[in-house]
């Protein structure tokens, strides 16, 4: 029985994804479950497994852009496994070996170098010349594609040292962020404002209830409980920042799903902590630390980075000491964290080193004013700087043990 696999729906509004990559060749046994593929969507990568074992015949090439519910390959399901210790995969590799020693190098002919029209074409709008170009196609003339990958040289090479190019398709996911992030520059009013944050209040907290709180949570007692709690107070207290644009109207949200930027193998990502104003420190470090290991690990879904009404992003665990983040639409805000820095500062008429980090909020002008911007960013200043008042009602053990 040959069985179709089709691409199944990765959520909805997604018309199509992308094969990224093929974990499997033509001509492969395969088991049931099997990861054959990981595929692309505008929004995450998600892993493609076989419906039943048998050996597959692959439909689309990698790269392709391929619809929703199309028909990616097939599985011979009436197949038996291969006997032995050489799989499949190994034997296509044998016989690829053995296909290239066949094909040798063929004798240079009046085609050797030429450009094809549409290669001259191409390679004319470059400014590169055809003699510096391999041509792929037959008896070595140059294609369309030749010309396309070619790239214009940088000037006299020099005697030594390498200089290499490698070409590589950005991913649908990697294609998506740049445009989302370019039509953020050019369809919103960006603005960001500064401010600074003694760290010392949270240091002290820290190093009095981390063990503590580790032995008894299971997690560590981090920056992003403080950070997340300030920003859903500020929040509450300055509503036009938790809110966006639909259109000719403002939709503003009575909840706070916070978006945390973390890095991933496939790129930035974006994960959403929701209700965050239900949470508890240990709700909310026990949640940065499952949709950070979902998405180091590559199993984070859409559901889970779709939805958030502000963004906080740590730049500061690269090193960065001031950015101006932008924005996650259609969200109205982000805020940036940066590196903490032990800096002099004036404590009491005194000058004392203290840690400090700086914050930036970057905020669309469109909906939120200066009044909001500011008096948000100091709203965080304040709960960061005084967090037994303000973000514990002045009980920091009741609070770090819910």
């Amino acid at each position: 029985m040959i069985l179709e696999m089709k691409v199944p729906s990765p959520g909805e509004s997604i018309t199509e994804v992308e094969i990224a990559t093929w974990l499997v060749e033509d001509g492969d046994y395969v088991e049931k479950d099997q990861a054959i593929a990981e595929v692309d969507s505008d929004k995450a990568t998600l892993e493609l497994p076989a419906e039943e074992a048998g050996i597959i015949t692959l439909k689309a090439e990698e790269g392709d852009a391929v619809a929703v519910g199309a028909v990616v390959c097939l599985i011979d399901t009436s197949a038996a496994k291969p006997e032995g210790n050489v799989t499949t995969t190994e034997a296509s590799k044998e016989e690829k070996k053995v296909e290239e020693v066949k094909a040798a190098p063929k004798t240079a002919t009046y085609a050797t170098g030429t450009a094809s029209p549409a290669a001259k074409k191409v390679l004319a709008e470059k400014g590169i010349a055809a003699s510096t170009v391999k041509g792929t196609g037959k008896d070595g003339r140059i294609t369309k594609d030749d010309a396309v990958k070619a790239v214009p040289s940088m000037g006299t090479q020099p005697a030594n040292g390498s200089r290499g190019t490698s070409r590589k398709k950005m991913s649908m996911l990697r294609r998506k962020v740049a445009e989302r992030l370019v039509a953020v520059k050019s369809e919103t009013a960006m603005l960001t404002t500064f401010n600074e944050v003694n760290m010392q209040p949270i240091f002290d907290l820290r190093s009095q209830f981390k063990e503590d709180f580790k032995e008894k949570h299971g997690v560590g007692l981090g920056f992003m409980s403080f950070f997340t709690l300030a920003v859903v107070r500020a929040l509450k207290l300055y509503p036009d920042v938790n809110s966006m644009i639909d259109g000719d109207f403002q939709i503003k949200n009575d909840f706070q799903d916070i978006s945390i930027a973390v890095s991933g193998p496939k790129g930035l990502m974006v994960p959403v902590i929701r209700n965050a104003e239900d949470l508890s420190f240990r709700g909310v470090e026990s949640e940065v630390k499952r949709l950070a290991i979902r998405a180091r690990d590559g199993q984070i879904t859409i559901d889970e980075m779709t939805g958030g009404t502000f963004t906080i992003t740590n730049g500061g665990v690269f090193g960065s000491m001031l950015s101006t983040p932008i924005l996650n639409p259609p969200q109205s805000g982000i805020l940036g964290m940066h590196n903490i820095v032990n800096r002099p500062m004036a404590v009491n008429g005194e000058v004392v080193i203290q840690p400090i980090m700086y914050v930036a909020l970057s905020y669309d002008h469109r909906i939120v004013d200066g009044r909001e911007s500011v008096g948000f960013l100091v709203a965080v200043k304040e709960a960061l700087e005084n967090p037994v008042e303000l973000l514990m009602d002045n009980n920091p053990t009741k609070a770090l043990e819910m």
